[in-house]
């Protein structure tokens, strides 16, 4: 019993020590900030931090990718880019950039999307979209998704959504590619996001989102947002939308479409993501970050003369597209 009751003082002893050094802690960085320095922690994503890649690093690396890189997906290892001008996928290894294969598809791949086990490119100028295994690139089908210029698609967990610029939205079942349905949204369908329940389409010649129900494909409402949306990513309630005429994002609430912000970013945005705390967003010669809880923009990273594109987070580092045969890594 004594030994027992030693071992809860014990506990008790150190729990007391460590609330008193965290109350320490918060007082003298309350009271040693210099006026005006903000005093706010930084938020980061739990794999920055293990990695020791909570701060914004001084230094950007490139990465030469020949075929004009656009659209980019990570799949748990490695990145793969899809390059336009070059109808190919590129595999690269984030650690290092170095890439592991290149491998053909149809023409003009725009959008790239992993489903858990195999990577998926829409092939704008085939009308098709290609399924390959992400373990080594092989191969396992095209498939036609008939009178579409196709753009960047999404994945419900068990079917991958291909928006086509002929308003609709294509629904393949990811297991063997098959043909379940084409549902319509507004002029221009460009890119779709998940939010564990319904696909969210952007479309650009209408200014507006379109929400379906993933199930069945049924229209729930067509919410306005800015002139030219490209781009769409969830942050785990909101839906952030890049509005590519208008140099804007809009903030969306899943819930019921509601415009919760519209927030300036530099001119011509075109891509979006999302990394676990903030949001970035590509396009023109810049990638802006803001602070998903309002918008805030935390900072705008030059990339010289080159226009970026697609943008994906790899749980550490964010990658972007160029025109330039470059991948960026920040």
């Amino acid at each position: 019993m004594k030994r027992s009751m030693m071992g809860i003082l014990v506990i008790l002893a150190v729990l007391t020590l460590a609330s008193f050094i965290a109350g320490q802690a918060t007082r003298v960085a309350s009271t040693s900030a210099p006026q005006g320095v903000s005093q706010e922690i930084p938020v980061a994503n739990p794999l920055q931090v293990a990695l020791l890649k909570w701060y914004r690093a001084n230094e950007t690396t490139a990465f030469h990718v020949p075929g004009q890189p656009c659209g980019l997906a990570f799949d748990g290892a490695n990145i793969w880019a899809a390059n336009y001008r070059g109808s190919t996928v590129t595999k690269l290894r984030t650690s290092d950039g170095k890439i592991l294969g290149v491998f053909p598809v149809g023409s003009m791949p725009c959008g790239v999307t992993f489903d858990g086990a195999n990577i998926w490119v829409s092939n704008g100028g085939s009308g098709t979209v290609t399924k390959l295994r992400a373990s080594d690139g092989k191969t396992l089908g095209t498939f036609s998704v008939a009178g579409q210029f196709l753009f960047w698609m999404a994945f419900d967990g068990t079917n991958i959504w291909v928006p086509g610029e002929k308003t609709a939205v294509t629904k393949l079942r990811a297991r063997d590619g098959e043909h379940l349905g084409a549902f319509g949204t507004g002029g221009g369908a460009m890119s779709a996001a998940y939010d564990g329940a319904n696909v969210w389409v952007t479309n650009y010649t209408d200014g507006t989102v379109s929400k379906l129900r993933a199930s069945d494909g049924k229209d729930l409402g067509v919410f306005a947002v800015g002139g030219g949306p490209i781009g769409i990513a969830f942050d785990g309630a909101n839906m952030w939308v890049v509005n590519s005429q208008a140099g804007t994002v809009s903030k969306l609430r899943t819930g019921d479409g509601t415009v919760l912000g519209t927030f300036n970013v530099p001119a011509s945005p075109y891509g979006v993501a999302f990394d676990g705390a903030n949001i970035w967003v590509s396009g023109n010669t810049a990638v802006a970050e803001l602070r998903a809880s309002d918008g805030k923009v935390l900072s705008i990273l030059k990339t010289g003369t080159i226009q970026t594109t697609g943008v994906a987070f790899d749980g550490a580092n964010i990658w972007v597209a160029g025109n330039d045969d470059v991948i960026f890594k920040f």
